[in-house]
């Protein structure tokens, strides 16, 4: 049998990139997974491939998540596996950073993954098993320049994981996160567009500068990430638990 044979997983932010590498990954570990998303066509092309479920959420939207939730339940029942990936990125000096982008940034990254979890979760105790894993970053794990508003909900995404890890301890659900570095997507692609912009730079400067940040010298494939996804739904890794697990070539060590 497949590591995931009768689970049920949802991925967030699952139309392109790390979403969807993941949902790929427990779908081929034998999960039927729901993905979700803004982008509808992307979307349905996915679910079609997988044999899953498509359902389009916004999760800046407190009412989207949970009339999204609703459908899952009503299509689905209950999720075993939950990985919220969905987030975004957004660069400025700290005194040009605006309340709203510190907002938008604290609700999607940070805000959203509470809403869920307080859905989710609770049956997955009922049903003794669960694994949530959050798609972070390293900038949970330290400071960038220029990032202070995505570092700020990085961190608050890892400080609730810790928290609500104390709570679930004595139950069969666990919940961890991943923490890559820079990985090679369309975000990636974003934030080398806005260095061009801002210092000159030709695109493949921007790259080399990136790439570096890591003592590999490369950049994370979502693979990679969607691998150790994996790894902490599997049955046996009960025992990892409250952990925020770095995906960066060495560049973040704790």
């Amino acid at each position: 049998m497949a590591e995931l044979d009768g689970r049920v997983a949802l991925v967030t932010g699952a139309s392109r990139g790390i979403g969807a590498a993941v949902s790929r990954r427990l779908a081929a570990a034998g999960a039927k997974v729901v993905v979700c998303a803004r982008s509808e066509g992307p979307l349905s092309e996915l679910a079609s491939e997988l044999g899953g479920v498509a359902i389009p959420m916004d999760v800046a939207d407190a009412a989207a998540i949970e009339k999204g939730l609703d459908r899952v339940e009503a299509e689905v029942g209950r999720v075993d596996i939950f990985v919220p990936n969905a987030g975004i990125s957004a660069s400025a000096p700290y005194q040009r950073t605006t309340d709203e982008m510190w907002d938008r940034m604290m609700t999607i990254n940070a805000m959203a993954v509470m809403r869920q979890c307080r859905r989710l979760v609770p049956p997955m105790v009922e049903a003794g098993f669960g694994r949530v894993v959050i798609v972070a970053s390293n900038a949970g794990l330290t400071g960038y320049a220029y990032t202070s508003a995505y570092c700020a909900s990085k961190h608050a995404v890892l400080g609730y994981m810790r928290g609500v890890a104390l709570e679930l301890a004595r139950t069969a659900v666990t919940i961890n996160a991943v923490c890559p570095g820079w990985v090679d997507t369309p975000m990636l692609d974003q934030a080398l567009d806005n260095i061009v912009a801002s210092t000159g730079k030709t695109k493949e400067d921007a790259r080399k500068t990136l790439a570096k940040m890591s003592p590999q010298r490369r950049f994370v494939v979502p693979e990679e990430v969607a691998e150790q996804v994996l790894m902490l739904c599997h049955e046996h890794s009960r025992s990892v638990h409250g952990q925020a697990l770095a995906l960066d070539g060495g560049q973040v060590m704790r």
